[in-house]
């Protein structure tokens, strides 16, 4: 190759290693960007927190909102009363009633929480490290001690609480620390009724056990949950059920659906 056209090659290469992505590319169906595009925000930069083991609690991400970092329940209350739930050695240990957040969250969460249930285990099905997430103060997740104990389905670890079973059962042995990662689009209501079901995603210790599960409704025990109209934003209540079951490490993150033009048309079917 001639010394002027390696150049010109070089530069060529130069360039495209520089340029942020493309306006010449084809736009993609019911949005504004094209394919690739160089104008398209970038996504904004979240520093990731430490991942907590069996021996140490881990941080939570730069934008997190700490509800409990092992130090006190001041975010926290019992009913109406200060938090009634024991504080001992960075973890918050059930008892003396429902554990709710002062402050609401929503309309759309990532809620992550830890969690271990009482050693020496005792009791049977429900009755053997039981818990509860509820979001918004109505939807519950399950907290249970699952290792080696079975119970109804639609009421084990990661359930959503008499109506859909995890799709799998990755619990660990009492003792030792379970993570939840919660991912939650709140229901949304247009004149008392309902426009669209609240919908979950949840992780488990890693493993996803409900994959993007519409709710049906509220989740109440012995009967078939329904939506009762309510606003856009509500509590974390962490439910006490005679089990001393311990927390720690719990913090959530406001997010955002994708816009309308974010989201585009979809996919076009046939073409």
């Amino acid at each position: 190759m001639k010394p002027t056209l390696l150049l010109t090659a070089l530069l060529s290469t130069a360039a495209l290693a520089d340029d942020l992505g493309y306006t010449d590319t084809p736009i993609i169906p019911g949005t504004k960007w094209h394919v690739h595009d160089s104008g398209r925000p970038q996504p904004r930069i979240v520093t990731p927190g430490l991942p907590s083991t069996q021996e140490k609690v881990g941080t939570a991400p730069s934008d997190a909102i700490a509800l409990f970092d092992g130090t006190d329940l001041s975010k926290w209350k019992s009913g109406n009363a200060e938090a009634k739930w024991k504080v001992l050695n960075g973890e918050a240990i059930a008892g003396g009633g429902d554990l709710q957040t002062k402050d609401e969250f929503g309309p759309d969460y990532q809620l992550h929480l830890e969690w271990t249930a009482p050693v020496p285990a005792t009791g049977k099905s429900q009755g053997r490290g039981n818990s509860g997430v509820f979001l918004f103060g109505r939807y519950e997740i399950q907290v249970l001690d699952n290792y080696e104990n079975q119970t109804y389905p639609d009421g084990q670890a990661t359930a959503i609480y008499g109506y859909m079973p995890p799709q799998v059962n990755s619990s660990r042995k009492p003792g030792e620390w379970q993570t939840y990662d919660i991912i939650f689009e709140g229901p949304r209501f247009k004149e008392g009724k309902l426009e669209k079901p609240a919908i979950v995603t949840v992780l488990h210790n890693g493993v996803v056990t409900q994959n993007h599960t519409v709710l049906i409704g509220g989740t109440p025990h012995r009967t078939v949950g329904t939506y009762q109209a309510h606003p856009e934003k509500g509590p974390i209540k962490l439910q006490d059920h005679g089990n001393p079951v311990r927390y720690r490490n719990i913090w959530i993150r406001p997010i955002q659906m994708p816009s309308p033009e974010d989201v585009g048309s979809g996919p076009v079917i046939g073409k």
